[in-house]
Parts: C-alpha cells; structure tokens; sequence
C-alpha cells in the first residue's frame, strides 16, 4: 500500500426487512459472506460466515441476527474487518440469502428489504433488491485486495434461483456485468 491510498479497512454490511403479515410464517433473511484465497479467488470459498459460523481469525463477525426483522432500524449488522484479513486472501464476496423454511420465498415476498454497506459513517452502497425480485439470494458486494492499493469495493446486486447450501458454494464465482 502507499501512503495516500490505504483502501477499505472496516466495513460493515447492514440488512433490514419488515416482519411478516400476522399469520403468516416468518420471513428469515441472512447476511453470508466468503472468503476467497489468492491463488484461486474463483474456486470454492476458503471459509463462509453466516449466522451459525464465524471466522476462524475474528475479522468477519456478525453482530446482531434476526429471524423475523422484528428489530429496530438493521435487524442483521456484519462488521468486516478487511484491513485484518491474512494476505492469503484476495477477494470477500458478500451476499443475502432468503431462508426458504417454513415457507419459499423470493425478494418480492419480502417486505421493505434493504441493505446498506458504509465504512466509518460514508455509506459505499446501497439498494433495496428490486432489480432481483424473483431471487432467492443474491450477491450485494466484492471486496478485492489489491497489493499496492488495498481493498476495494465491487458493488452491485446479482440474483440466484438457489437453495442457501448451494448459493453459498457458487455465489463467488464469475459476476455477471
């Protein structure tokens, strides 16, 4: 890295959705992000954090889980902490899976979801799913390490048809543009 240019350090992707009509089963929305090695930033992910994991060094840490969106503000916050990540690793690929138990369900079916991903107070992407309605999960960001400039921010929504298990092992492959 050089001195004017340290690139992303922290970051922190939030989610948000609204409860369920009463009388209809929940609607559980979950944060995932993967890590990928640099000798094969495509492959498989090195180590996948969701909501029954964590990172095996402490540097991607889900901080606050919903299964209803019955939260105040966020309901599901994930702190990055890509400045910590071993140089192993080239590439963090975060993305937003939809349970589909009890009931299956697409982001149409979601009411008000949102996310946001800021570093300190600056907000680096935003977006509500609705060029990805029929998905049910969807890629959000790309975190890309470069050795001179650090990490930076790939942003954009990409939608996948696939249960959580699979999502999780495919959603770092080739982005479409």
């Amino acid at each position: 890295m050089n001195g004017v240019n340290k690139g992303l350090r922290k970051v922190e992707m939030a989610l948000k959705w609204d409860p369920s009509p009463a009388g209809e089963p929940p609607t559980d929305l979950d944060i995932v992000a993967g890590t990928y090695l640099a000798d094969d930033p495509r492959g498989e992910p090195a180590y996948v954090v969701h909501f029954d994991s964590r990172s095996p060094d402490g540097t991607i840490t889900l901080n606050r889980d919903s299964t209803d969106g019955k939260g105040f503000g966020w309901d599901e916050v994930m702190t990055i902490e890509l400045d910590r990540l071993d140089a192993r690793y080239a590439r963090v690929v975060v993305g937003v899976v939809i349970q589909q138990r009890p009931a299956e369900r697409t982001f149409v079916s979601v009411i008000n979801p949102a996310f946001r991903i800021r570093e300190a107070y600056t907000v680096l992407a935003e977006d509500d799913f609705g060029g990805v309605l029929g998905a049910t999960a969807a890629t959000v960001a790309e975190f890309v390490r470069d050795p001179a400039d650090g990490w930076s921010l790939h942003d954009g929504v990409q939608g996948y048809e696939d249960d959580p298990a699979t999502f999780t092992r495919i959603m770092g492959r080739l982005r479409r543009s």
